[in-house]
């Protein structure tokens, strides 16, 4: 892993701070008669917030991340908590797991960093295959509208007196796809800042498209929502909320 997905890690938690993780537990509250006592899989969990917060509510959770350095604050998170919570390093298309689930979770449109349709495809067939007769699967995706309207009226610009970034966008290769370079600058203890950079591509697919490959692997679809509401998506919607069952 470089070193800038490193510091990256380490500063996740604070870019996050406004993503509301608890309407997350809600919504897997009302989809599953709550998540105490469930056995829940937190896939793409990377620094394990939202791992830690079903565990609080009394939920067996195991976290998967492609990420070592994501994975090290997240262990470090739940030890400091006191809570029993087994990490993975896995990539979400790799799955591999020895024990069957209630709920599965793919949150903050993690599912987008998966550029290929047979990446999303094997996912899903894997987190089939890894959930009991029943078993909830939820997760989010950015909507297309966002990934050619939104994310293109870059270059955006991020202060908060301790993390300053400069996020420039631009097409991907794949279509409905964007490639993104950050320039993070953090803040030390002596007044300079520290810089390091970093480059992601995300890519999204269509509702139609989605559901296609969620029937392929077997799942049935309870509801399609969008931006945290409880309401179809519109053209304009930006992020995509899709709960199925096995």
């Amino acid at each position: 892993m470089n070193s800038s997905y490193q510091e990256f890690a380490y500063i996740y938690d604070e870019l996050m701070n406004d993503i509301p993780y608890g309407a997350y537990i809600e919504l897997l509250d009302l989809a599953s008669t709550g998540v105490a006592g469930k056995k829940i899989l937190d896939i793409g969990c990377g620094t394990g917030l939202l791992s830690t917060m079903l565990a609080e509510k009394g939920a067996t959770v195991t976290g998967v991340d492609l990420s070592a350095d994501m994975l090290e604050v997240a262990i470090s998170r739940a030890t400091s908590l006191g809570l029993a919570i087994d990490f993975i390093q896995q990539p979400m298309q790799q799955l591999e797991v020895q024990e069957t689930y209630d709920i599965a979770v793919i949150s903050i449109d993690s599912l987008n960093y998966l550029v290929s349709q047979h990446e999303v495809e094997e996912t899903f067939h894997r987190i089939y295959h890894s959930l009991s007769k029943g078993g909830l699967l939820m997760f989010d995706v950015h909507s297309l509208f966002k990934m050619d309207e939104i994310f293109l009226e870059g270059p955006f610009v991020f202060d908060d007196g301790h993390i300053t970034y400069v996020w420039q966008t631009a097409p991907g290769d794949e279509e409905y796809s964007i490639h993104s370079e950050l320039a993070f600058f953090v803040r030390q203890e002596n007044g300079y800042y520290k810089r390091f950079d970093e480059v992601h591509t995300q890519r999204s697919f269509s509702v139609a498209d989605y559901a296609r490959m969620l029937d392929r692997a077997g799942f049935t679809i309870e509801r399609i929502f969008a931006d945290w509401e409880d309401e179809p998506p519109t053209e304009e919607s930006e992020r995509i909320f899709f709960q199925v069952r096995k």
